[in-house]
């Protein structure tokens, strides 16, 4: 199983950008699926996160700027991130939990290769 994200760049405060995260290989379910960043010498944080059944959580400096969402459909999740700030500045990773079927199902935490959102003007 693996996590390929996209869709990171350069942007100017206030501009709008949207990642994509696609899970691929052996995948008998996909339950949590999530957006983290991290900023050098600071902990990975958690920005949002999406459940099997819908429920979903931002953390407050996100709050009403970024959305995220699943397509459960193409394995993907999405985060649309709007108003952009200089803080958002980061790498972005995704998460997720996924259950592959070996004999019996088998679950495990997968995480994607970052990908780097800089807002500068």
């Amino acid at each position: 199983v693996q996590l390929q994200a996209y869709g990171g760049g350069l942007v100017q405060p206030g501009n709008s950008l949207r990642l994509s995260c696609i899970a691929s290989g052996s995948i008998f379910r996909i339950n949590g699926m999530a957006w983290y960043r991290q900023t050098p010498g600071k902990q990975r944080e958690l920005v949002a996160q999406v459940t099997d059944s819908g429920n979903i959580s931002y953390a407050d400096a996100v709050k009403g700027r970024f959305t995220i969402s699943r397509d459960n459909n193409k394995n993907t999740v999405y985060l649309q991130m709007n108003s952009l700030e200089p803080d958002d500045t980061a790498v972005y990773y995704c998460k997720a939990e996924i259950t592959s079927w070996q004999s019996r199902p088998l679950s495990y935490i997968y995480w994607g290769h970052g990908t780097q959102v800089t807002v500068s003007s």
